[in-house]
């Protein structure tokens, strides 16, 4: 009975330390949140990093994937100061007449299913000031492009603005109007990495000529977007400018390997995936030695133990000697 309830412990032990290894690989891509450079916020269903100077957010982080795709929540415009930022968030007045639009960085279409997930949205910190024409058109039209392809995979999003080209300064605290924006997402499932930069002005060019490597935004902006992905990946994927538009990547030079698939989906482990699956490796072979040293002692004490009739085959030969 003392044996079976060892046997019964060890494989418990084995299937609770496994859980957790592998809980805890997955929660290393859980997220993968830019470089901060300001002040970190973090609301409920998205995190941004918050310039002081420019009065408005360096980055907006956030993730999209199908069962965030349902509207339960209708849109309510309850613009506010973020009570996380107190003075050194931008108030509506600032916004008020200066020819502006209050533009989302994390858009409210993109959290309608929850009606505090939307209502976060409306925090003057996940603001930016855009010309109507741009958010009403161009950045509308990127957007709905995102919240598309989140209807079929998992994204992770990150929108700010570009600090070049700056078109001035509006209200008492001097908000910052960008020259440009940039919205970029990761699509693990499919290993691409996908940037725009968008004029803060009407266009009404393609998506597709507003593509960029997400290089050229670090470069833009001196944020490091992704760190958190093993260096191999990241690279390949940040220096791939057209891994969305198949059409075009036979004209960019992009080699395809034996298998048919492009460099940039080949994935090598982080050094903590490594660590933890030799980690987990390691542990598994110890529990089962230990099971089979103990199933071999039992054997072993099996054949030390004699029946009756041995005892008696051996009496008998003793008396006959």
């Amino acid at each position: 009975m003392k044996d079976r309830c060892c046997i019964v412990w060890n494989r418990g032990l084995l299937l609770c330390l496994l859980f957790l290894l592998f809980f805890g690989i997955g929660c290393f891509g859980e997220e993968l949140l830019p470089v901060r450079k300001g002040i970190f916020v973090r609301h409920t269903y998205y995190c941004l990093d918050f310039n002081k100077e420019h009065r408005q957010a360096n980055w907006v982080y956030y993730e999209l994937f199908p069962k965030r795709m349902v509207k339960q929540a209708a849109r309510k415009d309850n613009f506010r100061v973020d009570p996380a930022l107190g003075e050194w968030c931008a108030t509506l007045s600032d916004y008020r007449k200066s020819g502006y639009d209050r533009g989302h960085l994390c858009p409210a279409a993109d959290m309608t299913f929850s009606e505090k997930a939307m209502s976060e949205t409306f925090y003057l910190s996940n603001m930016s000031p855009q010309t109507h024409a741009c958010n009403a058109g161009i950045w509308s039209r990127l957007e709905k492009h995102v919240r598309e392809r989140a209807k079929r995979e998992h994204l992770y999003v990150v929108t700010g603005p570009v600090f070049k080209e700056i078109r001035g300064r509006i209200g008492k605290n001097a908000v910052t109007v960008p020259g440009y924006f940039y919205k970029l997402f990761y699509a693990p499932e499919r290993q691409q990495m996908i940037a725009y930069i968008i004029p803060n002005r009407e266009s009404h060019k393609s998506l597709v000529e507003f593509a960029v490597p997400v290089d050229e935004v670090e470069r833009l902006t001196g944020i490091d977007f992704f760190p958190g992905l093993p260096d191999s990946l990241e690279i390949l994927l940040e220096a791939d400018t057209l891994s969305h538009v198949s059409r075009q990547a036979a004209s960019r030079g992009v080699k395809e390997t034996a298998s048919g698939t492009t460099a940039r989906q080949r994935y090598t482990p982080s050094v903590k995936e490594q660590l933890l699956l030799a980690l987990a490796a390691i542990i598994v072979f110890l529990l089962l030695r230990r099971l089979f040293r103990r199933k071999g002692k039992k054997k072993s004490s099996s054949h030390k133990r004699r029946s009756p009739l041995d005892a008696a085959k051996r009496n008998n030969q003793k008396k006959r000697k």
